[in-house]
């Protein structure tokens, strides 16, 4: 009987907010060495790919790379808790069960993971309660990427265009803002290279955009449907074409496109109806809506990254 509440003259009922503590732990730990390590699969996958014989690269996977990489991988281990912790926390607030975040390591270039998520194991009681629990994800990661993306700034360095070859990444509103207050009029022909630090809160504003976009369930999905109820499946058809046609723009949009399509295939296009659907939005949720918009708006980048190399 440990795994349920018996009350009498009722039938017992699971109990909630039960976690398998050493699942989340072991992924944690997973994505925070492959986070570590980011640039080592960069240049694994870059050896592998071009036809090189990749055993050498393994000699990189040392000790002082790793401290080294922990200036990326504990900020945006910081960025991804803070956004995964704000919807756990607000589904604790109106009693939804949940699960803590399940971290996802991947040995990939540039980022080492493929975010967080948590499971949320049954229906929102309101449309009220399903606001504030998607919204309380990425206004908790965008609290903690702001000082990231300021501080790591501050160790960043101008240098020219044409010193540069590689991956060039998009600049948000947000970035360009405080970019302009850390150097100033940024001259024709240099580029900002971003501290680790910063190109954590990068990501973060990558993920934050994205998880914002209003479709399905996705935040801004729950968001949109919050504040429209059923009129939110509209728009999340459109904002499915809109992310097919920024895959003409960039080739890096084609991974969230075909989520996306994968969501709409299997989930469908609409939202999850809750139990309560009647009562509206009240005007504080909806001047929060309002913020969310604006966080979308600084943190959206048309280009995230796109290749060039030095002529």
């Amino acid at each position: 009987m440990e795994d349920i509440e018996v009350y009498p003259g009722f039938a017992p009922r699971p109990q909630k907010f039960r976690h398998r503590y050493r699942t989340h732990i072991l992924l944690f730990l997973l994505t925070l060495f492959t986070t570590s390590f980011a640039p080592v699969f960069e240049v694994l996958w870059g050896y592998t790919l071009s036809g090189f014989n990749p055993l050498p690269v393994f000699t990189l996977f040392t000790w002082a790379n790793f401290v080294h990489g922990l200036w990326y991988s504990i900020p945006l281990l910081i960025i991804l808790s803070a956004h995964e912790f704000g919807h756990y926390f607000a589904c604790r607030a109106y009693d939804v069960d949940a699960t803590l975040p399940y971290f996802l390591p991947a040995p990939l270039p540039l980022t080492g993971t493929l975010g967080a998520v948590i499971r949320i194991r049954e229906p929102f009681p309101s449309k009220r309660a399903l606001f504030d629990i998607g919204v309380a994800g990425p206004i908790g990661g965008f609290i903690m990427l702001l000082p990231a993306l300021w501080i790591g700034l501050q160790y960043s360095w101008l240098t020219p265009i044409a010193d540069l070859s590689g991956q060039r990444f998009g600049e948000p509103l947000l970035f360009k803002a405080l970019a302009i207050l850390r150097f100033g009029s940024i001259p024709a022909g240099y580029e900002v290279v971003l501290h680790p630090i910063g190109f954590a809160a990068w990501w973060g504003m990558l993920a934050t955009a994205l998880n914002l976009m209003p479709f399905g369930q996705l935040d801004g999905g729950h968001l949109v449907y919050a504040l429209l109820g059923r009129r939110a499946g509209y728009v999340s058809l459109a904002t499915l074409g809109a992310a097919a046609l920024l895959t003409i723009l960039s080739i890096s949009w084609i991974s969230m496109a075909v989520m996306m399509f994968a969501m709409a295939y299997f989930l469908g296009i609409g939202h999850p109806r809750v139990i309560d659907e009647e009562v509206p939005l009240d005007p504080r949720r909806r001047w929060v809506a309002a913020f969310a918009l604006l966080m979308f708006i600084v943190c959206f980048t048309p280009i995230p990254v796109e290749m060039f190399f030095k002529n």
